[in-house]
């Protein structure tokens, strides 16, 4: 039966496919470049389990959850993870030294032309770098996806950025300052805790929206969305570095600012394409952010998922490292033009209509 409710045909229509066949072939070839190149560098690719315990930790993040029968019937929650993250750093206390891995992720309450509720992430980690490394990472795999396309210029939402040109590289502090009038570190204590009073009135002043119940998280995140991350990526990639310590749950503080964590995201168009991370190796530390994550995903949406605890005791085993996650559907759109994330996945999830 055909899903009246359709907006337009499905993608295994011929004549669908047709149009998206050479998007998906570069897609491929994107990927098969990708791999030579980390092979090249001696990464070992590694396949991580779909299944996991926990699905991550990050409050606002969301999960498909499914459940494992024992013989005895019996039921345990398993998740399908968002990252492969837990899994990729519990192969680095286990001793490797440089992985790379394309998996299919899922996050739930995600759809839309960047989201799509399975996708595929690129994540990489180095023992023994700095994260500034990933930096030059991403600026070459930028360029190879353009080389491999056949591009000079990527486009979309009526931005432009050259994949060759050397990226911009600016603080949150510095982006608050320059696109909102808003000195963030003002309102962020030595020990990283955060005065969401202090916040409050910075914004109110720059004439921004605020509610009486938002946390100092979610006016940061308004002034993320509403003001800094549409002038990212205008003209050459930007790398928006040095987080908060209260927006990098996974990250290791800066050793010359406390306040601020060893995070960058990677912009192209206004598109967030990277997450990157000199990784947290306190497995008391990291335990604790993840109950305060895990209390504000209680807060907000009234759920929260269990810790990893394999996870944290691996924590404790693996060495200074650092790691970044693309994603990779977002790159190739980029790369080939395309419009919306579905153009680049060669068997769509089925479109769900809940009313």
């Amino acid at each position: 039966m055909i899903d009246s409710r359709r907006s337009s045909p499905p993608w295994w229509r011929a004549s669908v496919h047709a149009d998206r066949r050479p998007l998906l072939i570069g897609r491929n070839r994107i990927q098969a470049a990708f791999r030579a190149h980390f092979a090249e560098q001696d990464f070992v690719e590694v396949d991580t389990a779909t299944l996991q315990v926990s699905p991550g930790n990050e409050a606002h993040l969301h999960a498909f959850q499914t459940a494992a029968i024992g013989h005895d019937g019996s039921a345990v929650a398993l998740y399908l993870h968002t990252s492969p993250e837990f899994a990729c750093k519990k192969l680095l206390a286990a001793g490797e030294p440089k992985i790379a891995c394309f998996a299919h992720v899922y996050r739930n309450r995600e759809r839309g032309p960047l989201h799509h509720p399975e996708f595929t992430m690129l994540e990489w980690y180095r023992v023994g770098a700095g994260y500034e490394r990933l930096m030059q990472d991403c600026a070459d795999l930028i360029a190879l996806a353009a080389r491999t396309a056949g591009t000079q210029q990527f486009a979309y939402g009526g931005k432009t950025v050259d994949p060759f040109a050397e990226p911009e590289r600016i603080s949150v502090a510095d982006a608050f300052a320059r696109h909102a009038g808003i000195d963030l570190l003002a309102t962020i204590a030595a020990d990283g805790s955060t005065d969401r009073n202090a916040l409050f009135k910075q914004l109110q002043a720059a004439g921004m929206r605020v509610a009486e119940d938002d946390t100092w998280a979610d006016l940061f995140s308004r002034v993320i969305v509403e003001k800094v991350e549409p002038n990212l990526g205008i003209g050459r990639v930007t790398i928006l570095d040095r987080y908060p310590v209260a927006e990098a749950a996974l990250a290791r503080p800066c050793s010359d600012e406390p306040r601020v964590a060893e995070r960058f995201e990677v912009y192209a168009c206004g598109v967030e394409l990277a997450n990157a991370f000199g990784e947290l190796t306190d497995p008391a530390e990291q335990r604790r952010r993840f109950e305060a994550e895990m209390a504000e995903k209680q807060r907000v949406y009234g759920e929260t998922y269990p810790l990893d605890e394999d996870f944290l005791e691996a924590l404790a085993h693996m060495p200074e490292a650092s790691g970044i996650a693309l994603g990779f559907d977002r790159l190739v759109m980029l790369a080939t033009g395309a419009l919306r994330i579905e153009q680049v996945i060669w068997a769509p999830v089925a479109e769900t209509h809940l009313g």
